[in-house]
């Protein structure tokens, strides 16, 4: 491969990862493939191999991505000015994390055989990323809430693993409804948005 800038890599990485997050919305993690996925960008198979070597990798990157756009989020509720009431900052954190659903479903349905197949220096730079949301979110507490570290670190330890629990039940698919329906399990429409808040009201 000849010497690319790494503008030109970051781009070329950029659009295969949005090729990968398109095709995620419509078909399941394991039907989707390298080959799959050079269908929906410029690039032929053997070319994406230039910059990721699995579809977990390529995955992993999304994840990446998707961690780094919701620290921005969190960094935006961190600089509000004034100090927000625990209702106002369940919403504002609720409110970022509804638009986080490919962030959500991964860490939900693939997380595990993700980091297992990528390369161990892709793990660690997505690591250091989720290391920023944990500690993001904990400087959210502090800034409008002014809790403890030790406060802060409780609420982060029952937030970040019912986290990964929320696309589930945000959507179900018609097939676990159906079974639910069977054998009268009682379920609800709810949301991510409301998922979160309302768990946030009660650890705040």
């Amino acid at each position: 491969m000849a010497v690319e800038h790494k503008e030109t890599i970051d781009k070329r990485r950029e659009e295969i990862m949005d090729a990968c997050e398109k095709l995620y919305e419509i078909m399941g993690f394991q039907s989707i493939n390298i080959k799959v996925i050079s269908t929906e960008t410029s690039f032929s198979r053997p070319s994406i191999y230039n910059y990721f070597q699995t579809k977990e990798e390529i995955f992993l990157g999304l994840l990446t991505r998707e961690y780094m756009k919701w620290n921005d989020a969190l960094r935006n509720i961190i600089g509000r000015n004034a100090d927000m009431e625990k209702d106002a900052l369940a919403r504002a954190i609720a409110k970022s994390m509804e638009e986080r659903k490919t962030l959500l479903k991964i860490s939900a349905m693939n997380l595990y055989e993700i980091e297992e197949n990528s390369r161990a220096e892709l793990l660690v730079e997505y690591k250091k990323v989720f290391k920023d949301s944990v500690e993001l979110f904990g400087e959210c507490l502090k800034k409008h809430l002014g809790v403890t570290d030790q406060k802060s670190e409780q609420i982060r330890y029952a937030f970040f693993p019912y986290m990964y629990g929320i696309y589930p039940y945000a959507y179900p698919t018609d097939k676990q409804i159906a079974a639910m329906d069977e054998v009268k399990l009682s379920h609800m429409d709810v949301t991510i948005y409301e998922m979160t808040y309302q768990f946030l009201k009660l650890i705040l």
